[in-house]
């Protein structure tokens, strides 16, 4: 569903980088950074006059290269999950991408419309976009006005429910996700209370060739958890890593998507189906 932003009145549409940041400045309380507007358009924001419309700034989507995926804050989940693994078949990992975009709750209509970046900003647990760069090892480069640019993993640009290292006037320019990480493999799990429901549990998984296992665990905590191993670990220490993870990124989550108790328990089961799968 989408509605009228009754209150905006200016919406600014940057045709390039050079005005992207020049627009950034006067980001406040008041005028918001606009993506896909799946969010934004679908509930009330009695609070803005003005959007900043980056999708005008023609930035491409997605960029393949030797050091791996550069994909753009403006790519649409459609472009990312329309990727085929098979023009890539050094990168191993690629069918996650299409996987975490699956665990977004919306039709295909929505993937065309919302954004990498914007579901990454937007900082829900649930997000399968922070999913995805957090098991992948995504670095976020962020602009601000000056000209500066800083960089970032996404594990730790997501800090809380709805809550980033952003601060005012800077932007998600885009997200790099590594060669060394596209070239594991990967398994991924969700768990929900209804069969088209959100994301309560979302854990991803990834394998690498030199046997080293990382494992991200979303949706049951407030802001993304990833465990890294040199080896794939025993099943007595991998669970006591998981059922560690409550106290270390601020408990389990609690909505009515799914009570803590439950998502705990459903945590250690999926991230052990994971561990096994990735042996």
């Amino acid at each position: 569903m989408t509605m009228d932003l009754l209150t905006v009145e200016a919406l600014e549409r940057p045709r390039d980088d050079d005005e992207v940041r020049a627009a950034l400045p006067g980001l406040g309380p008041d005028r918001a950074l606009l993506g896909g507007g799946t969010f934004l358009f679908s509930v009330p924001q009695p609070h803005l006059r003005g959007l900043v419309d980056l999708t005008a700034a023609g930035w491409t989507p997605i960029t393949a290269a030797d050091d791996g995926l550069t994909v753009a804050a403006t790519a649409t989940l459609a472009r990312l999950a329309d990727l085929d693994p098979a023009a890539y078949p050094q990168w191993p990992a690629l069918p996650l991408l299409a996987g975490c975009c699956e665990a977004l709750v919306g039709s295909r209509k929505v993937w065309h419309v919302a954004t990498v970046g914007g579901n990454v900003c937007l900082a829900l647990p649930a997000g399968p976009m922070t999913t995805l760069a957090a098991a992948l090892d995504g670095v976020a480069t962020i602009w601000d006005a000056s000209g500066r640019q800083r960089r970032e993993l996404v594990e730790d640009l997501v800090v809380g429910t709805r809550r980033t290292t952003l601060v005012a006037g800077e932007v998600l320019r885009s997200i790099h996700l590594p060669a060394t990480a596209l070239r594991g493999r990967t398994a991924l799990r969700k768990a929900s209370l209804a069969p088209l429901g959100r994301s309560a549990v979302l854990i991803a998984g990834r394998r690498d060739p030199d046997g080293a296992f990382t494992l991200a665990v979303t949706a049951a905590v407030p802001r993304p958890a990833v465990l890294r191993y040199e080896s794939l670990p025993t099943p007595d220490r991998f669970a006591a890593d998981v059922d560690a993870l409550g106290a270390t990124h601020g408990g389990w989550y609690d909505d009515p998507h799914g009570t803590p108790e439950w998502r705990h328990a459903m945590s250690r089961h999926l991230a052990e189906e994971i561990r096994a799968e990735l042996r």
